[in-house]
């Protein structure tokens, strides 16, 4: 079975960025949030589920290539 999940930053700041997330583009209704210190996730509904955890390391895995967070992306499994 295979698995998506889509992810678009919605905003950052000094302290967090925020992203969109979903398994489909225009329904990436779900938000996290990742501290920028710690690289620590945390999903704005408090489901901590396999959608979130997807985008959540895919998010940090980005980040680790480019040293920057990436503005959009997806992970598929």
């Amino acid at each position: 079975m295979a698995a998506l999940v889509y992810f678009k930053k919605l905003s950052e700041d000094a302290h967090a960025i925020v992203c969109a997330f979903g398994e489909d583009i225009p329904e990436m209704t779900r938000r996290l949030s990742v501290d920028r210190t710690t690289r620590r996730p945390q999903p704005d509904d408090e489901n901590i589920d396999y959608l979130f955890l997807k985008a959540s390391r895919k998010i940090n895995a980005v980040y680790d290539e480019r040293g920057e967070w990436p503005e959009r992306g997806m992970s598929a499994s």
